[in-house]
């Protein structure tokens, strides 16, 4: 009886070092993700914005170039 519990607690053991060591991975994994993510948030964050500005002022452009036409509201 005495070996079986052994065996038992055994296998528990191994069991929580796997999960430990899965969690420590995906951990490791998430931070570098998320340092991966900021430095492309740096990186196009400015031209994003540029752009952003510019299809702002096309369309007010736009907004200029129309022309009423006679017989429409």
């Amino acid at each position: 009886m005495a070996t079986w519990i052994g065996i038992w607690l055994l296998i528990a053991l191994l069991s929580v070092m796997a999960i430990v060591i899965v969690v420590i991975g995906l951990t490791r994994h998430a931070l570098i993700v998320g340092r991966t993510a900021a430095a492309a948030r740096d990186e196009i964050g400015p031209i994003a914005d540029e752009i952003s500005r510019e299809g702002t002022r096309a369309g007010e452009r736009a907004q200029n170039l129309k022309v009423p036409r006679p017989g429409r509201s």
